[in-house]
């Protein structure tokens, strides 16, 4: 089969490859952490003992597709990892998750991504990342994995890659009437007005919201009218994640119509990181799943896997699987 796009700037005219259909794909980042666990979060200049450290998988894509893939999706991941230990590591963790690594590269130009963070005892966290390989994802990946792009239920980018990739790869996604959720974190404030555009699904935080739209969100009717903004931008729906707030979701075919606040179960939080990533994950599951199912009704059940996660230390090691999860979230 020929594949071809019209308005990307990928030429396909003479490449060939046979289709695969996945239920996710996500064209995002991997990153190792480097996790330590301290008593609080230091000050500025300042340093303090943890009492406890380790290195786990991360970065906002691949987080979001292990937890739809440990959710029962079947899932690609697209991305760009580095010649080096962390790369091979990362690969193999994607195997062991179900996730096909058929689109996943390597290259010696760059090392793995990584992130330093540190944990609180109160389960809040500081994180810096450094995209390393990330970075060198591009439009020859985006041509390689096209055949995936095209048939795929539900297509997940976000911006620990290069801006313009995430932005391709949305278009694409788009022409072929692939489902799109954009997560734009971390945030930007020149932010292409394009990526609301080609987002079924914008999903963002409370600081994100604020950087992009200049409304703060100190509560569920501020995040309403953040919601609206960004609707008026040209995304389809919005839901903007409140912590323990739950989110708000918005819908484009109702623009005149009061927002849904989704409330979430009040848990103890332990460990805070990847929650967010575990929502937009569960929220893939759901789309691409439960293709019918009201967004307000697939933003409830994402809270409450979110909320499994943040009761377990780690980043996907916190992620839940279908059997630890209630049957009635399926």
């Amino acid at each position: 089969m020929v594949l071809r796009t019209t308005r990307t700037e990928l030429d396909t005219d003479n490449w060939t490859m046979t289709e695969e259909a996945f239920d996710v794909v996500v064209v995002g980042s991997c990153m190792t952490d480097l996790v330590s666990q301290t008593p609080r979060l230091p000050k500025a200049g300042e340093t303090i003992h943890g009492h406890k450290f380790f290195i786990g998988f991360g970065g906002k894509g691949a987080n979001q597709c292990i937890q739809a893939a440990r959710m029962g999706a079947k899932t690609a991941m697209v991305c760009k990892v580095g010649k080096d230990f962390f790369g091979e590591n990362y690969i193999q963790n994607f195997k062991d998750n179900g996730v096909s690594t058929k689109f996943v590269g390597q290259t010696a130009d760059d090392a793995t991504g990584a992130a330093s963070i540190i944990v609180n005892d109160a389960g809040e966290n500081a994180i810096v990342i450094v995209a390393g390989a990330n970075l060198l994802l591009g439009n020859a990946d985006l041509l390689q994995a096209l055949p995936a792009l095209r048939c795929a239920k539900v297509l997940v980018c976000q911006l620990e890659v290069r801006p313009d990739t995430s932005l391709q790869a949305l278009r694409l996604a788009q022409e072929n009437n692939v489902k799109t959720i954009f997560n734009p974190a971390p945030a930007v404030p020149d932010l292409d007005p394009c990526f609301y555009r080609v987002s079924d699904v914008f999903c963002c935080n409370e600081t994100e919201t604020e950087l992009l739209t200049g409304v703060v969100v100190a509560n569920v009717e501020d995040a309403g009218r953040a919601g609206q903004e960004l609707l008026r931008r040209g995304c389809s729906a919005v839901i903007i994640t409140l912590g323990s707030q739950g989110c708000v979701v918005l819908s484009g075919q109702e623009p005149s119509s009061p927002f849904h606040h989704v409330p979430t179960e009040p848990v103890t939080a332990v460990d805070t990181t990847g929650a967010g990533d575990s929502f937009i994950g569960a929220l893939a599951f759901y789309m691409s799943t439960y293709p019918t199912m009201p967004l307000h009704e697939i933003a409830r059940r994402a809270n409450q896997v979110a909320g499994i996660s943040v009761q377990n230390i780690g980043t996907q090691t916190s992620y839940p699987s279908k059997e630890d999860l209630p049957n009635d979230l399926f």
